[in-house]
């Protein structure tokens, strides 16, 4: 049998191309952290009075307020989402959500903290951001 090829390493590999969800400050997939780059917005433009007391309670803006950067919450086998529901001109209400997995299927029963991003119709400028968990 013949020895299998090998490719030495190279330093001139291309790089991955940049995939658009992968910029800072644009929304993709839910991450561990906060993009670089993003405002904490501030307590008195956050209502999450709807939200259960557990749940996390951080909202950051990038790309010059028209993503919001938000900490949700899912465990074992769910993944968590966020919609902007409602943008008026003066609150955006945000849907959480956490989407349950397959049944029948074995699911870890650790709770996660994922960053999700919201893209926004405008900059959220002085609006007031509304937290609310769907079931």
């Amino acid at each position: 049998m013949p020895p299998s090829p090998t490719v030495p390493p190279s330093s001139s590999a291309p790089a991955p191309a940049s995939k658009p969800g992968n910029q800072p400050g644009v929304p993709s997939a839910p991450r561990q952290e906060v993009p670089e780059g993003s405002t904490k917005l501030p307590d008195k433009q956050l209502d999450a009075s709807a939200l259960p007391a557990d749940y996390p309670r951080e909202v950051y803006t990038s790309n010059g307020g028209t993503i919001l950067n938000i900490r949700g919450q899912e465990g074992g086998c769910g993944h968590a989402t966020a919609e902007a529901a409602q943008q008026d001109g003066t609150r955006v209400t945000v849907n959480l959500t956490e989407l349950k997995g397959q049944t029948g299927q074995m699911c870890t029963m650790d709770i996660r903290h994922p960053v999700i991003s919201v893209a926004l119709a405008a900059p959220l400028g002085e609006r007031t951001v509304v937290l609310k968990q769907m079931r």
